[in-house]
């Protein structure tokens, strides 16, 4: 049977969980969840209880939303959050890993509260969320995790050890439960933003010099967008890449090729 390739791309009858999904890359993503077909489960530290606008956009493109609120710092909390989640949607197709937070200091500077504040959020229940939704698509024979890396999974960055570390972590982490559960039907990958206009870069693109030193070095000549991440998101969310597991792909206007 023959299959139009743009029906690889659909989602519906799918849910899609989504992480940090309140404004910026995260919210992009959703979207595109959502404009593909998809139905949402949003969850973020700060999520409105009623009246989102994350959740009146999903809802204007015709598919179902529900805000859960979450700090990810918060051991405690996520395994509630996992556990109402779960209850509510026995079927989680696809999981979305973006929630994450940046605190920047210097090594020598650099105190423990920052590093475990980054490592809890960035890694530490990045793994346990994964985990605890992947058992079941394991079980199920099918599933769809993506991971928002980083330029700092390839690179170390400075004044943001802890970041950097955590991001590292993923690039791994990413490729050792694609090694378990690849054959299971599970697809794990990551996507990398480049340097993208959000708040996390607020005050790099506030600093006129080392705005224009990273404009230079982008061979597409512009810092990226929020929108750009709409294609990568479903592309790995769908059926169109379900041979493509362990990887991380860049969406970064051609940085790491330089």
């Amino acid at each position: 049977m023959t299959v139009n390739v743009l029906d690889l791309f659909k989602l519906e009858g799918k849910t899609a969980l989504v992480t940090g999904c309140r404004r910026g890359i995260g919210k992009a993503m959703a979207l595109a969840l959502a404009e593909a077909g998809a139905d949402i489960a949003g969850v973020s530290a700060q999520m409105e209880p009623e009246g989102t606008d994350i959740g009146k956009e999903v809802s204007a493109r015709g598919r179902n939303f529900r805000g859960y609120q979450c700090d990810f710092g918060d051991r405690k909390a996520v395994y509630g959050f996992i556990a109402r989640v779960k209850s509510d949607f026995p079927v989680i197709d696809i999981l979305v890993n973006n929630a994450g937070t940046i605190l920047r200091k210097p090594a020598t500077e650099h105190p423990d509260e920052y590093w475990d504040r980054v490592i809890e959020v960035n890694l530490n229940s990045q793994f346990i969320l994964s985990r605890e939704i992947g058992k079941e698509m394991v079980a199920r024979g099918s599933g769809k995790i993506i991971f928002t890396a980083s330029l700092l999974s390839f690179q170390g960055g400075i004044l943001v050890p802890g970041y950097a570390a955590a991001k590292a972590g993923l690039k791994s982490l990413i490729m050792a439960l694609s090694n378990e559960w690849a054959s299971k039907g599970v697809q794990v990958n990551g996507i990398a933003p480049g340097y993208i206009a959000t708040d996390n870069t607020q005050a790099l693109r506030d600093d006129p010099v080392r705005y224009q030193a990273i404009l230079t070095r982008i061979p597409a000549g512009r810092w990226g967008e929020i929108d750009d991440f709409k294609g990568a998101t479903v592309f790995l969310a769908s059926p169109a890449s379900n041979y493509v597991t362990g990887t991380i792909l860049l969406v970064d206007g051609g940085w790491m090729g330089r």
